[in-house]
């Protein structure tokens, strides 16, 4: 923790935009030793990470950005290339099954999945669509018309990656 997050008084009084510095769990458990792991351990691979792991994570990467960056560079990538991939296991999994002419593996094989992404158990899941069934509406969310309007924009964009 940063008084001020890191800020002078001045710089706050002088921003335009001031972001929460904020995490994700699973990319913030890379580590730079994690590169230089495989890297020794697979010679010629590249290393392609998600922008949320550590800066020192990313500045070690051969190739940070978005998923649909990592998509569209591993559909561009030529086969029998070698790639470490730093972000989410199941986009890995996905990655490796979808791309099977090139060697995909995840950057630090030994992580955990996603807690939060995997809050939602098929139990519940099941749960919560037979409540809507049976006209129970259970966990509704309502948010302000232009929060939903963007929020609608961006799960369109991320749905339409293929």
């Amino acid at each position: 923790f940063k008084e001020l997050g890191g800020n002078t008084e001045e710089q706050l009084r002088r921003a335009r935009l001031i972001l929460w510095k904020g995490h994700c769990s699973v990319h913030g458990r890379f580590r730079e030793w994690h590169v230089e792991q495989v890297r020794r351990e697979v010679p010629g691979i590249n290393v392609l990470v998600h922008p949320e792991c550590t800066y020192e994570v990313v500045q070690k990467s051969d190739l940070n950005g978005s998923t649909e960056f990592i998509i569209k560079t591993l559909e561009a990538a030529p086969s029998g290339s070698k790639w470490a991939i730093g972000t989410e296991v199941n986009l890995v999994n996905r990655l490796i099954k979808r791309f099977p002419d090139k060697h995909i593996q995840l950057l630090a094989p030994d992580l955990c999945m996603c807690a939060t992404m995997y809050r939602i158990a098929p139990q519940n899941l099941a749960w919560a669509l037979e409540s809507l069934l049976a006209g129970v509406v259970v966990n509704q969310i309502s948010v302000p018309e232009d929060v939903a309007h963007w929020a609608r924009v961006a799960l369109d964009r991320m749905l339409a990656i293929q």
